[in-house]
This record gives structure tokens, C-alpha cells and sequence, in this order.
């Protein structure tokens, strides 16, 4: 999967990746000679007290000396440039995939999961690939080419290379396989932390009302504790890898010093031959290091990799039409025929062979207890999910068969949980029309009796929401939830339990002033309250996912014992 992702996202960089290669290139080559002219100096020069020939390739090593420093920069510009573009691009396929993806598969990875895979999880690849655009090239050039320019030096000396290089790469091998179960975990117990803080910040209140802090405080502490203790697992091993290297490179410097020396002594080898060649050793050990340095993240990227992977080839269980209907020359309302829905994993159904229809003008109300069914038969319509069985049309056109876009802008949905982005009261109601004026924000908000709240603040529309509308009351958030919906003027109203935070009088007030707007609209209105709904031109009750009633308010008391029973419920309960 890491090779996939990098060959797929890195395809666009081929161009820049060949720079950095031919950058690198220079740069290793470039180091490679540095020794070798150290030596001549030190050998020709300042043995045979030449100082002309000491300066001229003195220049000569400065010259090369910049080069190298100018390649070397030019190359991490140009890759720390494609590493991050190549991470701008996954994160921004990552977020199409998911933006794709009906309810079913985000409720599946689950929010905490989806935001590491987007931020942590991509990161990891984004630093493989930016040491990728670092080493790939002078780290094998510098290995090869070091041994063959250590041979030119000196052949006899050639086993300590032979001997000094599997140690090494033998070491940091058991370390690295020591690491790589861990770096599985790590990314693992980082989702449990991620899922547990995101529970704990969504519902402080609740914690705080039942005095939980300290069960909470466990709950966090226990999933951090795991993330810890194998981190500090993982860190252990990896603190054992640069002392691990450094003894093997010093060993081999005092080894080369010790076997040089007697070479040097019986006059096999010059005294800078064995300066070059010691600085070859460690060149070659440095690259091995680095290497290695570099197959460390490979394990914990290609983990990382595998579950960025996961997520983009997941697809969705709600299909697009390769060619959707766009256009629909009628107002056929909405239509459902024989529709069954059921939870992936689920042994029952949600719901059985529902029947009904909504024509255009008219308002249709659904009814039940909870869990009937009733959000899940609303989220069919805009395919938040699809059917298991039968058809849902709209204008006479089966829902799967139109283009999303078009489908949705027939649409109008204020959902069971008035979501609110953060940014301004204007901003929001611009969701539902992006090119909303102020005139028609304020007409909305009229309608939603949103307007005194509103007004009220210091700055109007402009006024600040923070992320989820935290800083309204839910009353606030319902009605500029329902605003945002009015302002788009679709063909089909979908409110799912949206007039719950609202007391009698505002919600009253709220359908009177909707009955103008939605005239000719087909309006879907999911309620807990009888009051709301009592002038529904029909009522749809469901219990257990079955439909058991279908008709008017009074035509119901009559004919339904279900709703019978809810519409006393709730009598008592006023009553009481």
C-alpha cells in the first residue's frame, strides 16, 4: 500500500524528484572527492613542503567544497518542497474520499479514526518521502562509492570495510525489528486517545452534571498510559540505535588507526592514504546509519500508509449514476414504495415495506417512539443511506437515479442536531445559499423567528458562532438551523425533530409564519410532540419500522391504537 500511495501522489513531482536525483548526485560525487584531494595535499604538499601545489588544490577543495553546498541545498529546497506538496495531496484526496462516503462508512472508521489518518497518519508518509528525496541518492552513491574510493586508497585495509558494515547493518537490523510492532501500536492506542478526548470535549456537560470527572479523568489516563508505555517502549530501542552506530564507527576509526599504523610503519601505505581512508570508513558508516535511520520510518509509514489505504479504498455504499438526471420538467412530489432499510451487521431491519406518498404543497408527518425508524426513514431521501429494498422518488425520479448535486439542491434537511459551523451567523445561513443577500438572511431568519436573538447581538449577521454553535442556546441553533434551510427554497422540507428545543408559543408561531413559504413544497416534518403536527394534511406512525397508521390527525385517534396511545401519553403528561 506505501508503494501504491507514492507512486500514485508523487506522479504529478516526477520532474522535481529528477532534479533533487541529479542534485544529489552532484553533491555525493562531490563529497566523495574531498578525501582523496585532502590526501594528495597531505601526501604531495605538505610532505614534500610544496606550497604552490598546497594552495592550488586547496582552491580546488574549496570550489568543490561549494559546489557540494550549493547542490545540497538546492536539493532539500526542491524535495522539502515535493514532500510537502505530495502530503497537501494526500490529505486533500483522503478528505474527497471521505466527503464521499455515506453515513454508514464514517460511522464504520469512526470520527477520531478519520482526523488520525487525515493529520498523524499522513505525516508519517509526508516525512518517509522527505527523507526519501534526502538519502535516496546519497546514500547508496555514498556507500558504493566510499568502498570503491577506500580500495583505491588502500586494498589492504579493504576487511575492516567488510567487517565493519554487517556488524553494523546486523545491529540496527534486530533493533529496527524490535520497533516495528510497537510503531503498529503506537498509531493504535493514539486513535484510542484522540477518541477518548473528542468524547470527553463533546459531552462535558453531561460529565460535569453527573459529577464523572474522576471516572473520565481514569478513562483519558488509562488510554494515555497505553500510548505512553509504548512509545517509551519504542523509544528505548531507538535510543539503542546512535550508540549502537557510534561504537561501531569509532571501533572501526581506532581499528583503521591501529592496522594503518603498522602499514604506514613497514611503508605500505602514506600517511594520507590513511587520513582518506578513515574518512571514507566513516562516510560509508554514516550512510549506513542513515540508511538505516531511514528504514526505521519505512515500518512505522508503510503502517500508517496501510490505513490511509484502508480509507481510500473503501468505497462508498451510496453509488452516484454515471450519468444522474439533472433536470425534472415536473413536481411529482415524494413517493415511497415498498422501502426496506437495514444497518450493515444488523440481524433485523430498521425498516419494512413502507408505503406512502407526499405530494407537493402538502405537509406529511411522522410519528413514533424511539428508535421506530423515523430519522433513519428522513436520511433516506437525501441518501445519507441507501435502501436495502423498494424505491424512493422524487418528482417522479428514483433518488438513486439523479445526479447528487441536483438531488440535493431539491432538498432541504435541518437535522435532528442542529450542527453549526464555526464563523458567523451570516456565514452559516450562506451554507444553504452561497450567494444569499442580507435582505433575504434577514427574511429567513423572520421566518425562523430567529430575528430578536439575532438583532439582539452586537453584531448582527456578522455576529460569531463558535464550532457547533456552542455559544447559542440549542433553541438558537434549531431556529438558524431551519433558517439555513428556508434561505435555499427547495422543492422538499426535511425537518427531523427540529422544532424539539422550541417552547409552544415559538414553535406555533414558527409553522404559522412556514405555511406561506412552503406552500408549494413538499414538506417531511419527524416529531416527538403531538401539538406539532396535529395540522399535518397526513401522519405517517411507524413502530418498529413498520408503517401502522396513515391519515389525518382525527381520522388517526380513530383508526390507530399506536397513536392513540401516544397522543394519550402525552396528555397525561401535561396533565400531570
Amino acid at each position: 500500500m506505501l508503494l501504491q500511495i507514492l507512486r500514485t501522489y508523487l506522479r504529478p513531482y516526477k520532474r522535481e524528484i529528477g532534479y533533487v536525483m541529479g542534485l544529489q548526485l552532484v553533491a555525493t560525487i562531490a563529497s566523495l572527492s574531498l578525501p582523496s584531494l585532502n590526501a594528495d595535499i597531505i601526501d604531495k604538499g605538505v610532505v614534500l613542503g610544496d606550497t604552490a601545489y598546497i594552495m592550488r588544490m586547496g582552491g580546488w577543495m574549496l570550489g568543490v567544497t561549494v559546489l557540494q553546498i550549493a547542490c545540497t541545498i538546492a536539493a532539500v529546497y526542491l524535495g522539502a518542497r515535493s514532500a510537502m506538496a505530495f502530503g497537501r495531496d494526500v490529505r486533500s484526496g483522503f478528505f474527497r474520499q471521505v466527503a464521499s462516503f455515506s453515513s454508514r462508512e464514517v460511522g464504520k472508521f469512526g470520527a477520531p479514526s478519520l482526523i488520525t489518518r487525515n493529520t498523524n497518519d499522513v505525516q508519517q508518509v509526508q516525512m518517509l518521502v522527505m527523507l526519501g528525496f534526502t538519502l535516496m541518492v546519497s546514500a547508496p552513491i555514498t556507500m558504493v562509492g566510499g568502498v570503491i574510493m577506500a580500495l583505491r586508497e588502500d586494498v589492504g585495509l579493504s576487511w575492516l570495510v567488510a567487517a565493519a558494515v554487517p556488524v553494523l547493518v546486523a545491529a540496527t537490523g534486530f533493533i529496527i525489528s524490535r520497533m516495528v510492532p510497537g510503531f503498529r501500536r503506537m498509531q493504535r492506542y493514539l486513535d484510542d486517545v484522540n477518541r477518548v478526548m473528542r468524547e470527553q470535549i463533546t459531552g462535558i456537560r453531561v460529565i460535569r452534571a453527573f459529577v464523572r470527572e474522576p471516572h473520565e479523568s481514569g478513562r483519558f489516563g488509562a488510554a494515555n498510559d497505553d500510548l505512553s508505555d509504548v512509545s517509551i517502549d519504542v523509544g528505548r530501542w531507538m535510543s539503542a540505535m546512535f550508540p549502537t552506530v557510534m561504537f561501531v564507527m569509532n571501533a572501526s576509526s581506532v581499528a583503521v588507526l591501529w592496522f594503518g599504523g603498522i602499514r604506514i610503519d613497514e611503508g605500505l601505505m602514506q600517511i594520507g592514504a590513511l587520513t582518506a581512508f578513515i574518512t571514507y570508513l566513516v562516510q560509508i558508516l554514516m550512510a549506513v546509519m542513515m540508511s538505516t535511520f531511514m528504514l526505521v520510518m519505512v515500518p512505522r509509514a508503510s503502517v500508517s500508509a496501510d490505513r490511509i489505504g484502508e480509507v481510500l479504498g473503501t468505497s462508498s455504499s451510496v453509488v452516484p449514476p454515471e450519468e444522474g438526471i439533472t433536470e425534472v420538467n415536473t413536481r411529482g412530489g415524494l413517493e415511497f414504495r415498498e422501502v426496506g432499510f437495514t444497518y450493515a451487521g444488523a440481524e433485523h431491519p430498521v425498516l419494512c415495506d413502507v408505503n406512502f406518498s407526499a405530494a407537493a404543497g402538502q405537509t406529511t408527518a411522522i410519528i413514533g417512539s424511539t428508535g421506530a425508524g423515523k430519522s433513519t426513514l428522513l436520511n433516506l431521501i437525501p441518501r445519507l443511506f441507501d435502501v436495502s429494498e423498494g424505491t424512493i422518488t422524487v418528482d417522479g425520479v428514483d433518488v438513486r437515479d439523479f445526479d447528487p448535486e441536483a438531488l440535493w439542491q431539491r432538498i432541504g434537511l435541518v437535522p435532528q442536531k442542529a450542527y453549526l459551523f464555526s464563523g458567523t451567523i451570516a456565514s452559516n445561513l450562506r451554507y444553504g445559499k452561497p450567494d444569499a443577500t442580507e435582505e433575504e438572511m434577514w427574511e429567513a431568519l423572520e421566518i425562523a423567528q430567529a430575528t430578536d436573538f439575532v438583532s439582539a447581538m452586537s453584531d448582527g449577521l456578522d455576529s460569531d458562532v463558535a464550532q457547533g454553535g456552542t455559544n447559542l442556546s440549542g433553541g438558537q441553533r434549531q431556529r438558524i438551523a431551519i433558517a439555513r434551510a428556508i434561505i435555499r427554497q427547495p422543492e422538499v422540507y426535511l425537518f427531523d425533530d427540529s422544532f424539539s428545543a422550541l417552547d409552544v408559543a415559538t414553535d406555533a408561531r414558527l409553522r404559522q409564519a412556514l405555511r406561506p413559504v412552503t406552500r408549494d413544497a413538499t414538506v417531511l416534518i419527524v416529531a416527538q410532540r403531538v401539538f406539532t403536527i396535529t395540522e399535518a394534511d397526513q401522519i405517517v406512525v411507524l413502530e418498529d419500522g413498520d408503517v401502522v397508521g396513515l391519515g389525518s390527525h382525527d381520522e388517526l385517534l380513530t383508526t390507530c391504537p399506536t397513536y392513540q396511545e401516544i397522543v394519550e401519553s402525552q396528555l397525561k403528561a401535561e396533565a400531570s
